[in-house]
């Protein structure tokens, strides 16, 4: 019996000459502008080649680039969002915080706290301190999860509104 022979080495030319166009056209349909486009497809076949594909027919190939495609794009999506909230929370902190590195909003925090009822301190420490999840609390505190839901999201906003009223100058 003998082996099936090695696999040709990839033609990277013909693979991209074969598939730029509908792997591009693709980008776009997922919401890739031009430029982002272009550049997601040069990393597509980046991938490729370095994980050394090998041609096994027009559809499993365009499956294959699709796919590293779309991974792709919503890696670089994540990345936008993720520098776009960095950048909001920096100029917050310049804003807001520079003149005392963010002692006032600390100190406020701390003393809206200090007023918080034995039973949302606890849902607080829990969820917050011991990374407890919301159905090991509810057992704890005797209500259902969806219980511990709200009343962590009653929590937060009475939290952040006694820290603005703090903060007034």
């Amino acid at each position: 019996m003998s082996a099936a022979p090695p696999p040709a080495p990839l033609d990277l030319g013909g693979l991209v000459a074969r598939h730029q166009q509908s792997v591009w056209r693709y980008l776009r349909v997922l919401g890739a502008l031009p430029d982002l486009a272009d550049d997601l497809l040069q990393d597509t076949f980046v991938v490729a080649l370095r994980r050394g594909l090998v041609d096994q027919g027009y559809a499993a190939t365009s499956a294959f680039l699709r796919a590293t495609a779309r991974h792709l794009f919503l890696k670089s999506r994540r990345a936008r969002t993720a520098l776009r909230e960095v950048e909001e929370a920096d100029l917050v902190w310049q804003q807001e915080c520079s003149a005392d590195d963010g002692a006032g909003w600390f100190a406020a925090l701390e003393g809206c706290l200090h007023d918080v009822p034995p039973r949302s301190r606890r849902l607080l420490e829990g969820t917050y301190g011991e990374g407890l999840g919301r159905s090991a609390l509810a057992r704890e505190l005797g209500l259902s999860v969806s219980g511990i839901k709200t009343a962590l999201r009653r929590l937060r906003a009475a939290l952040r509104d006694c820290v603005k009223r703090r903060r007034k100058p």
